[in-house]
């Protein structure tokens, strides 16, 4: 019988699944997703090949519940970020911040983009997780555009072009030119979304 990680079964197959977790995400840095196996993912997490099976089905389902359970952590931490935040563009500007601290699992590995080998149903169920995240800045403009200070607009439109700005902008990890970016960063988005300029200072 395959050692107990943990104190009981819930908490060894909780710790297996984040030794899985870390182990795809270091894998995914360090090669791609594309030039690893769900073997290398056992072995670097030291866990049995066949006991992995327990859990995921295929690569593309670990990957599947790495994503998902990255992206709950983070709309977590998000919504307690702008907990007592009741300026919509304070809310904005917070946004802005936690996205460039988002540690981006889709542009964590060299080689091809993810969504250029992955099928298509789990193309499809990872754009479910995004999802979440994007109702929350839905629900910051929406509440931007009531109280006055965001233009009418297209949210449909604006959502994913904030999105694309966010996830395409390097921000430094520490050093002088952090501050600069974020607050680069912000200052672009709140303009571009037509937050009133006296916000901006």
């Amino acid at each position: 019988m395959p050692k107990i990680i943990g104190g009981s079964l819930l908490e060894h197959r909780e710790q297996t699944r984040q030794r899985l977790f870390a182990a795809l995400s270091d894998l995914m840095a360090e090669r791609g997703f594309d030039a690893i196996s769900l073997a290398d993912i056992a072995a670097a997490a030291g866990i049995g090949r066949t006991a992995v099976y327990n859990h995921f089905a295929d690569k593309e389902s670990l990957l599947l519940g790495f994503i998902a359970h990255e992206t709950a952590r983070y709309v977590a931490t998000l919504e307690e970020a702008l907990a007592g935040v009741t300026d919509p563009v304070a809310q904005l500007r917070t946004y802005v911040r936690q996205q460039a601290q988002l540690s981006r699992v889709f542009h964590l590995a060299p080689g091809p983009e993810l969504r250029t080998v992955l099928s298509r149903g789990i193309q499809h169920r990872l754009r479910e997780h995004v999802v979440g995240v994007e109702g929350i800045l839905r629900r910051i403009l929406v509440a931007g555009i009531d109280a006055g200070v965001l233009p009418e607009q297209d949210i449909d439109t604006t959502v994913p072009l904030v999105h694309a700005c966010l996830s395409g902008r390097g921000v430094p990890d520490d050093g002088p030119g952090r501050e600069a970016a974020l607050h680069a960063t912000e200052t672009f988005v709140l303009r571009a979304v037509g937050a009133q300029l006296p916000a901006l200072v």
